[in-house]
């Protein structure tokens, strides 16, 4: 899937399916994807050049690619779709503060506690067994695209490219996130609590574990009975206080209360307790399952001091 986040990061894409023998060269190769740049221009009756210019057009855009194979006149120019689904962010995106911009792997954890119902995997198959927590410490969990857990906790070190003589003024992580039931189940609570060097920023109560659609970009093989998609929810800690979502207060805890600066170390703690009162685990989606094709996502925003105050 393709995830576009705004109007103007989509403009090459609108453009190249802009004309209508644009969107009929794509309809083909989705019905058809071993279809050779000849087999294009003939079915379109148009000339070699017109359909090379039209499926560079494609290719530009990020839509298409060109494999050769052989055939048996010569080797074919197969032209193949590359994203099953384009997403666009149709929201206006407001002006910000200068940032520091990171995207976080699901599986790039400094430290996890791990009770079943519980397990991670790569796009391509499960890291080790299911509900067996040792599965967590093996190395290919750095590829892993999703992780669930019963109950515990998962921490990520976040990296700090705060310079001297700036101050950190708003963090906003985003995640895509849902509960953890031992099967689906959309009404599943979950409270899912958030700290940052071991100073609560509150918690959050999650709605479900989604299950019962396919998510828009888990991988074809992925089993119906496990996590399919979560929702997408942003973390944000400013000088009024720490919020879901931009607009749900969740705590009182500040970015000052923090004591970040250009040296600190900062450690962000995803947990569900075993004695809270909706004990329904977590699961964290990366780039290649669920919804939404992102990672962890940490914005860290901030402004230089003064260079006139001496």
């Amino acid at each position: 899937m393709l995830y576009l986040h705004s109007l103007k990061e989509a403009e090459e894409m609108f453009k190249a399916l802009s004309t209508p023998m644009r969107l009929r060269i794509m309809e083909l190769i989705y019905s058809n994807n071993n279809l050779s740049m000849n087999d294009l221009a003939e079915m379109l009756e148009l000339t070699n050049s017109a359909i090379s210019l039209h499926v560079s057009k494609l290719e530009s855009a990020g839509l298409v690619t060109i494999q050769t194979s052989a055939g048996k006149r010569g080797l074919r120019k197969i032209v193949r779709p590359i994203h099953d689904k384009i997403i666009v962010d149709m929201t206006p995106q407001e002006a910000s503060h200068p940032c520091y911009k990171d995207d976080i792997s699901v599986g790039h954890y400094t430290a996890i506690e791990v009770h079943p119902t519980c397990g991670l995997a790569t796009s391509a198959n499960l890291i080790g067994e299911l509900d067996n927590p040792k599965s967590f410490s093996y190395p290919e969990r750095f590829r892993a695209g999703i992780l669930w857990i019963g109950w515990g906790s998962v921490t990520y070190n976040l990296p700090n490219r705060l310079c001297p003589g700036q101050k950190l003024t708003e963090l906003q992580i985003s995640f895509e996130i849902s509960s953890e039931c031992p099967e689906i189940n959309d009404d599943y609570p979950s409270d899912i609590y958030f700290e940052i060097n071991g100073i609560s920023l509150g918690k959050w109560i999650s709605p479900g574990d989604y299950g019962y659609r396919k998510g828009l970009i888990s991988p074809h093989w992925w089993p119906d009975l496990l996590n399919q998609y979560g929702l997408l929810k942003t973390l944000i800690i400013n000088s009024d206080g720490t919020f879901i979502d931009g607009n749900a207060q969740i705590s009182t805890t500040t970015i000052d209360d923090l004591n970040i600066d250009y040296n600190s170390t900062i450690d962000f703690r995803f947990s569900v307790p075993k004695d809270t009162a909706n004990c329904g685990g977590l699961t964290l989606f990366g780039e290649e399952f669920g919804d939404y094709s992102q990672s962890i996502c940490v914005k860290a925003f901030y402004e230089e001091a003064d260079s006139s105050v001496k």
